[in-house]
């Protein structure tokens, strides 16, 4: 039976058997006048995603394959939320049960209070994948409008949201190419423009920067805070690289070797024009070290 993760008060530190793990707590504001009641910094908002202690059991040929296990978080209207883990710890699988791409054995999940499904059928979910899948005999406009073609808008609608999308992820001027005319970065700013095409609510990316080098990667990790900001939407992001969900993200999720179990769950409150220079910065480290501490702590889980 697995160990548990234990909290020695009042220093804050993380304790596994007989080693420790620094974890430090950030402070409640408290209000003189409330007699020990903790007050909200700020009111609270409109939950985009609910999961509450969902699991998952895949059924397989050699016997079951825990996948999920009571898993728990909520997320805000506009958060970016980034979820790092090892291989196989149910990052990917997390994000296609928030989709309705698999169905959760266990626990209650609701987005932007509805159902799972619900939420799909009302197209409230973009999805980006790992690869761009582009089909490569449709010029980049006519991919972007793919979707919007399924759903029935009309000729001049898809000719508008498809130059208004390229614009955003500026590729203004290459309507006319051909996916394999494209660099892999150019190929993924096409998949995120389609997935933004029909105006969905939240954005799930599945690791979408993952195959391209260091200097693509970095340029598009700027490029996505740019068009978040303009668009407003909820971002769930997965993510092997601690670098990429410091710089991105509202909060981190920490997930631990399968089955997959939340961690620590980490604030990262960056200004929302920064630059990767602040990935030099003592704010910045101190996050990514108590990312790599969490890591650390979930492959405890196997010993």
């Amino acid at each position: 039976m697995p160990k548990a993760l234990k909290l020695n008060e009042p220093d804050g530190t993380l304790r596994w058997g007989e080693r420790e793990l620094l974890a430090p707590i950030e402070p409640v504001m408290m209000d003189s006048r409330a007699k020990g009641r903790a007050e909200p910094i700020s009111s609270p908002k409109h939950l985009a995603v609910d999961v509450r202690n969902v699991s998952l059991t895949f059924e397989t040929a050699d016997g079951k394959v825990d996948a999920l296990s009571n898993v728990s978080l909520q997320v805000a209207d506009g958060e970016f939320v980034s979820f790092i883990g090892p291989s196989g710890c149910g990052k990917t699988t997390m994000l296609r049960v928030i989709a309705d791409l698999q169905q959760p054995t266990s626990g209650t999940l609701l987005v932007n209070g509805v159902s799972a499904e619900q939420a799909r059928l009302a197209r409230s979910y973009g999805y980006v994948f790992q690869a761009p899948a582009l089909f490569p005999w449709r010029t980049i406009e006519k991919n972007i409008r793919l979707p919007l073609e399924i759903m029935g808008f009309s000729e001049s609608e898809q000719r508008q949201r498809a130059a208004h999308q390229l614009a955003l992820v500026n590729l203004t001027g290459f309507e006319r190419k051909y996916p394999w005319q494209l660099s892999g970065g150019m190929q993924q700013r096409v998949s995120i423009a389609r997935a933004l095409s029909f105006d969905p609510e939240l954005l799930l990316m599945d690791e979408p920067f993952g195959a391209l080098d260091e200097i693509v990667r970095d340029h598009l990790n700027e490029q996505l805070l740019q068009l978040w900001g303009k668009t407003g939407k909820t971002v769930l992001f997965v993510t092997h690289s601690i670098p990429e969900a410091v710089f991105l993200s509202t909060r981190i999720v920490v997930m631990s070797p399968r089955p997959g179990r939340i961690i620590d769950v980490i604030e990262c409150n960056f200004p929302r024009d920064r630059t990767l220079e602040i990935r030099e910065t003592p704010e910045f480290l101190k996050i990514a070290q108590r990312v790599r501490v969490g890591l650390r702590a979930g492959h405890s889980y196997d010993e």
